[in-house]
């Protein structure tokens, strides 16, 4: 079965944001801009289509005058047991730099451990895992 591809629309910040999410997760990244694809629809510079590809894939452009960009109510990107405990925090602490934690990475009443962190593109993410993962 094929998983759904995360696709975020960026209000002329996908460059820094796919960047970011790179720094964050390690992986591949292909950007490719306005020019590129020969968009008139915006500037020549934005980001008309991106991609990082690894451990924790996602893709992303700019939005293009009148179209809507990044906006989360009531859902958030899940990362539950997608990698090592270690990892985990690793990626966690650096989605909260410059953003907001909404609820630390820790042990909860129920045995597992998990936390969310709205990061300062505005993409909320919940991580966490079961006890000995």
């Amino acid at each position: 079965m094929t998983a759904p591809q995360i696709y975020l629309s960026f209000p002329g910040t996908a460059r820094d944001a796919l960047g970011f999410y790179a720094d964050v997760f390690g992986g591949t990244l292909s950007l490719h801009t306005f020019e590129d694809f020969g968009r008139t629809d915006g500037p020549a510079d934005a980001i008309a289509h991106g991609v990082l590809s690894g451990v924790v894939d996602l893709a992303g452009s700019d939005a293009a005058a009148g179209e809507k960009s990044v906006r989360f109510e009531g859902v958030m990107l899940s990362l539950l047991g997608t990698a090592e405990p270690d990892t985990l925090h690793g990626w966690f602490d650096r989605l909260a730099v410059g953003g907001d934690v909404v609820d630390p990475l820790s042990p909860k009443p129920w045995g597992a451990s998990d936390g969310q962190v709205i990061d300062r593109h505005g993409v909320h993410w919940l991580i966490g895992y079961e006890p000995g993962q």
